[in-house]
């Protein structure tokens, strides 16, 4: 039961990716976003094995230790994609997934392509993908910006790691402004960040963007009802996605939401609160089983 820092690999896909494994039980992947990684997971991890749950917190690809694409191909369906394949690979029909940030992104896509894969998802820090992208508030907008700065060049890629990360620090502090984040609390996301390829492919999830939008597909699955139950989490305090734009989405849920709202939380709520976010996912997915039992 207990989590170590071994990290595991196994090949998905075109790309290898690393792992965290924790307790065992129904499945239940804890995706991360940017700037994240795995590792801060754990404290959440502790708590779902203790509740008889396997969790198991994959590095994204383009995140070490997991691989770089090879192909150069971030978009948001093809981490989807990742996840879908990572459930095959670690030997289990099905899955809920709990994602932060992209994490959260990309189990709105995998869960309505494979509702019968992912039976319910939790997602922290963004709202229905529909309400994100075609309803923002103008103050969504303002908070947005980075996305297009991150479509620069390199010149963001150097600016992040310039003055031992300053610029990064402050991100963070204005997503999560409530949050007395240490240098060890940092240190996974540095440590990939300074790998100059890794941070190109961190910022490549926001480069595919363009291309990602231009995929009727995918906004065919978007512009449905979500097909499984769903539970938010959102900071009350988040300068990165706002709380308001958490309110008037329940059309966008064909099998029903909840909301779960963390006082004195910002983006990284899974850090700053890892218990009472714990929590919050435990009780969702206690009910989700006692449903199909």
């Amino acid at each position: 039961m207990g989590l170590d820092d071994d990290v595991r690999t196994t090949q998905v896909r075109d790309v290898e990716l690393a792992y965290l494994s924790c307790g065992a039980g129904p499945l239940v992947l804890c995706v991360h976003g940017f700037p994240d990684t795995a590792y801060s997971f754990r404290p959440v991890m502790r708590r779902l094995a203790q509740a008889g749950y396997r969790a198991v917190a994959p590095f994204l690809r383009g995140y070490a230790p997991s691989g770089l694409a090879a192909d150069g191909d971030y978009r948001l369906t093809t981490i989807a994609d990742d996840l879908l394949a990572l459930i095959d690979a670690l030997g289990a029909e099905r899955a809920v997934l709990v994602g932060h940030d992209w994490g959260a992104a990309a189990a709105y896509v995998a869960a309505a392509r494979a509702p019968a894969r992912v039976p319910a998802i939790v997602a922290a820090a963004v709202p229905h993908l529909r309400r994100f992208l075609l309803r923002p508030t103008l103050r969504q907008l303002v908070r947005s910006r980075y996305m297009g700065y991150f479509q620069i060049p390199r010149i963001p890629e150097a600016r992040i790691v310039r003055d031992d990360f300053a610029w990064l620090r402050a991100l963070i502090r204005r997503w999560s402004p409530r949050w007395g984040f240490t240098d060890a609390d940092l240190a996974p996301v540095i440590a990939t960040l300074s790998r100059p390829a890794y941070c190109s492919a961190a910022l490549a999830y926001y480069r595919a963007l363009p291309r990602t939008l231009a995929d009727r597909q995918l906004w065919k699955l978007l512009l449905a009802p979500l097909p499984v139950p769903a539970k938010l989490i959102c900071g009350v305090n988040d300068g990165c996605i706002g709380a308001e734009m958490f309110e008037d989405q329940a059309q966008y849920f064909g099998a029903g939401y909840e909301l779960a709202r963390i006082e004195g939380a910002g983006h990284f709520m899974h850090c700053e609160q890892p218990l009472r976010f714990a929590d919050e996912v435990i009780g969702f997915l206690d009910k989700q089983r006692s449903a199909t039992a």
